[in-house]
């Protein structure tokens, strides 16, 4: 049998696409259940023949992406905060399916999703990506560079909200094509009302996480970030400006189209 492919991996072709929503109707099927499991993703195991088929026919994967996301799971807590294959994968491919040129990413962490993102745009695209601290992306940077991507991605060290403001108050409002959240889920509610101004009709908003790690199901809970993350998720389900789905990729993956 062939060794388990990695779990973490970006493509680079709108040809996969098909295989990464499949990717969630199969997990929706024959996934494990999330109460009681500690890891951030609701895939089945690694060694899961289903899975690894699945993996072996549809990921495509940059040699610096291949070697961000080796030197990510490498920092503390890089294999639960870095984004996922299938999602990265998805992600991309709608960029692409869209045709986008201005991106937003907040949560940048080493630069794995602002460097899938920029792969996907044209030359002449941008990556608007957020972090608190230079440290970790300074880090993979030079993988950036090697991609020859480093010119798409505008990093700013700040607070994202800070970041989202500036980007409003310069009149960038309805321009971005794509959003990506990935960021402290107890600022969630204020980081989806502002990307959705930012991007324009037809654009695409992207929120990992949202399922908390199975704690959405357990009303009463005293956890500010998954109390949160409920109210944003009832927020989403009844606002009439974006078509929805919510796909069982990684810890939840909803996309919000906004119309």
């Amino acid at each position: 049998m062939p060794q388990p492919l990695p779990r973490i991996s970006v493509p680079a072709a709108l040809g996969a696409l098909g295989a990464a929503l499949a990717t969630g109707f199969i997990l929706g099927r024959w996934g494990p259940r999330w109460p009681g499991r500690r890891q951030k993703s609701l895939l089945p195991p690694e060694d899961s023949p289903l899975w690894q088929y699945l993996l072996s026919r549809s990921l495509r994967e940059h040699p610096a992406l291949r070697s961000l996301r080796t030197l990510t799971l490498e920092q503390p807590q890089g294999a639960s905060l870095l984004m996922s294959c299938e999602q990265a994968q998805l992600l991309a491919n709608l960029a692409r399916l869209v045709k986008a040129e201005k991106a937003l990413d907040l949560g940048t962490f080493t630069g794995y999703s602002a460097l899938a993102l920029a792969l996907a745009l044209p030359p002449t695209g941008r990556v608007v990506t957020c972090e608190v601290t230079a440290e970790l992306p300074e880090l993979g940077r030079p993988l950036w560079q090697q991609a020859e991507e480093e010119h798409k991605i505008e990093l700013r060290v700040k607070p994202a909200l800070d970041t989202l403001d500036e980007l409003l108050a310069a009149g960038e409002a309805g321009t971005f094509d794509v959003a990506v959240v990935d960021a402290d889920r107890e600022n969630c509610a204020a980081y989806y009302e502002r990307c959705l101004e930012l991007l324009r009709p037809g654009g695409v908003l992207a929120l990992l996480g949202v399922l908390g790690r199975g704690e959405v199901l357990c009303p009463g809970t005293r956890n500010p970030a998954v109390e949160a993350l409920r109210s944003l998720n009832e927020r989403i389900l009844r606002d009439a400006r974006v078509h929805i789905s919510l796909l069982p990729l990684g810890d939840g993956l909803t996309l919000a189209f906004k119309i």
